[in-house]
């Protein structure tokens, strides 16, 4: 969903999440991951890793991204795009 759109109250689904359409909610799904709450205190850089192993692809960076926005969004954050964490990613993960 837009972040812009985004309504705290409102999450049920996984596509109620900032950042995340339904291929993103597929992929949050295949590694476990069923309702928003399941994303509070976990690790971005673990979920990316987990999707990377399960799919036995190596994903996008930019999906890191997103685990960055979701995670940090369910411990409380602001909505913010999923490029507002690019930088970052960069600077604290380095060429994945």
């Amino acid at each position: 969903m837009n972040p812009a759109k985004v309504e705290r109250e409102q999450l049920r689904l996984l596509t109620d999440l900032p950042n995340v359409g339904p291929a993103m909610a597929r992929d949050l799904e295949f590694i476990g991951v069923r309702t928003p709450a399941q994303l509070i205190g976990r690790d971005p850089l673990d979920l990316y890793r987990s999707l990377c192993a399960k799919s036995s692809t190596r994903q996008d960076p930019c999906v890191l991204d997103v685990f960055i926005s979701v995670t940090r969004f369910m411990d409380g954050e602001e909505p913010k795009p999923w490029w507002a964490y690019t930088a970052e990613r960069k600077r604290k993960y380095g060429a994945l």
